[in-house]
């Protein structure tokens, strides 16, 4: 029972956090990505209209291709995981003599001798749901438990990459276009940064190397969609 409990444990923390980075993912993409737009925008147009017209409207195709990208990108993990699984299960029926060995290789490197090791592979191999498990999860790395549903995925990234849309272009809703432009490249810097917080402190490394590291990436692309928007405000077609 305790063991069970433990195990759901993990698995709901590790779900958690799979849960963050989707959303931090996603948030994070939809702010660089459209702060340079709506930066670049008005600063050639002048016109907080266009602005959000253009915000908006990129904002839903991100947002679609972004969960697109996330659906494709986790479907792929589960066919590569269903291909895998079906080869160990085959070669488990066809040769289980190696895989057998296999299992006694694994467990010889984990520490375990004789009686204990015979015993170890004996009580794996009698089953064979056990066996393909312990054959994935040791030989090959894979768990299903790594993996998230396409659709779930698809649509906490999607979701996540229209909200983090928004920031930059909310602004523009309620000020000139000059104030808008100032206060949208503010909040995005300090958005991206406590995403980059909050991701470092999920993983491992500094929490404020990571926050400024992906601020700068934001303020970058700000910069540039400003520049190409100015030059070509100023150029005549």
């Amino acid at each position: 029972m305790a063991s069970r409990a433990l195990k759901d444990h993990m698995e709901g923390h590790s779900g958690s956090n799979a849960l963050v980075r989707q959303v931090i993912l996603g948030g994070q993409d939809g702010v660089v990505n459209i702060l340079g737009l709506v930066l670049g925008v008005a600063s050639a147009t002048k016109d907080s209209r266009i602005v959000i017209i253009a915000g908006v409207a990129t904002a839903f195709a991100e947002s679609f291709s972004m969960a697109a990208v996330a659906y494709t990108s986790a479907r792929a993990m589960h066919d590569f995981y269903d291909s895998e699984l079906q080869r160990e299960k085959q070669e488990i029926e066809e040769v289980p003599h190696f895989e057998r060995e296999e299992i006694r290789e694994i467990y010889s490197k984990k520490g375990f001798r004789g009686k204990l090791l015979d015993r170890i592979v004996r009580t794996i191999t009698s089953n064979k749901k056990i066996w393909l498990k312990v054959m994935m999860e040791e030989e090959l790395n894979l768990s299903m438990r790594e993996f998230e549903s396409p659709k779930k995925e698809a649509a906490v990234v999607g979701l996540s990459a229209f909200a983090g849309s928004l920031i930059p272009i909310a602004p523009f809703f309620v000020l000139p276009v000059f104030e808008a432009m100032i206060v949208s490249a503010l909040a995005c810097s300090g958005i991206l940064f406590v995403g980059g917080a909050i991701k470092a402190r999920l993983t491992i490394g500094s929490w404020w190397r990571s926050g400024l590291e992906i601020m700068g990436v934001g303020m970058v692309a700000g910069m540039l969609g400003y520049v190409v928007g100015t030059l070509l405000g100023a150029a005549s077609f």
